[in-house]
């Protein structure tokens, strides 16, 4: 009785934490039972809670005491892979020195514990509730997709690329890759001179110029029209964007080619690719996607701390 007076006398106070290259978004939430009643959202150029964060936060938690903080997780070693069944995660991977939790009894994500703990060090001074994947979000953004045939779905961050190939709702593959990686000369000089993602490899596939004869792919039109809709203005091609643009479609192609190549996961050639992008890319990218790789790019802009706002709410009923 005495707890629903309370909720009734209190807003909830929903603190979503996103951390970036070089800074640190942080959005906010006064949620009533029905509504939300007022939001903030604030960029701190640091990466590291300071005192300015820390009296920001608490200028709104100190004022109900249903204050809930959630984090993306932002660490470089996490993942996904395609079972909840215990015996046969280490197939996938060695969970050893991880935190994993299984999603919607289908598939599982993890995060290296050492990870997980520099996390819960670095936000000791507020606490955290919850420390949200990446997959789940990207999941989440695109639930009502990831029912349909198998497609490649892509979250953009400032810094990581999270890739997960669904069927049917079945997470089938999933990479999550580290842009300052991509910097490195080697690893770009590997991925364009590797053989192992040549598309001529591709043997079991049918003659992809058949694709465009195809009546302009008229089963996703559909779809494409209410991307069209939502979809935020893509900045102009140029400058570092292009550079990092050119990264991402790299790492993308080389993901696509451990997809592939390996037997563990028995997928079919992936035509379809959903873009969550958090970061405004280039159409470039969309570019790259399609003339170099014969893939239907459909890109949908997100706001990454509204999203992990709504994973916080969902996990505590509003």
């Amino acid at each position: 009785m005495l707890e629903n007076f309370l909720e009734a006398l209190y807003h909830k106070v929903i603190v979503s934490i996103v951390i970036k290259r070089s800074s640190c978004d942080i959005y906010i939430e006064l949620c009533s039972k029905t509504a939300v009643v007022d939001s903030e959202l604030k960029t701190f150029e640091t990466t590291s809670l300071n005192e300015e964060m820390i009296e920001f936060i608490s200028s709104y938690t100190k004022e109900s005491p249903y204050s809930y903080i959630s984090v993306l997780d932002m660490s470089p070693d996490q993942g996904a892979i395609p079972t909840c069944v215990k015996s046969k995660l280490s197939f996938y991977e060695d969970l050893s020195s991880s935190e994993y939790k299984c999603f919607n009894k289908n598939w599982t994500y993890f995060t290296s514990k050492s990870d997980l703990n520099e996390i819960e060090k670095g936000f000791k001074l507020i606490g955290v509730d919850f420390i949200f994947s990446p997959f789940t979000l990207l999941y989440k953004f695109f639930e009502d997709k990831v029912s349909s045939s198998l497609s490649l779905y892509i979250l953009v961050q400032d810094s990581y690329l999270s890739l997960s190939v669904f069927e049917n709702s079945q997470l089938i593959f999933a990479e999550h890759l580290d842009m300052k990686m991509s910097t490195n000369d080697e690893l770009l000089s590997e991925v364009m001179d590797s053989d192992e993602i040549d598309l001529d490899d591709f043997s079991g596939i049918e003659d992809l110029d058949l694709l465009e004869e195809i009546d302009e792919f008229s089963e996703f039109q559909d779809i494409e029209e209410e991307f069209h809709e939502a979809e935020k203005p893509m900045i102009e091609s140029g400058g570092d964007s292009n550079n990092e643009d050119y990264q991402r479609f790299s790492l993308i192609q080389s993901s696509l080619g451990h997809f592939y190549e390996d037997k563990r996961y028995e997928g079919a050639f992936v035509e379809n690719v959903y873009i969550a992008d958090g970061v405004g890319v280039s159409n470039d990218l969309k570019y790259y996607l399609e003339e170099e790789m014969f893939l239907n790019v459909y890109i949908k802009h997100l706001d990454i701390p509204m999203e992990v706002c709504s994973l916080a709410k969902e996990e505590i009923g509003l």
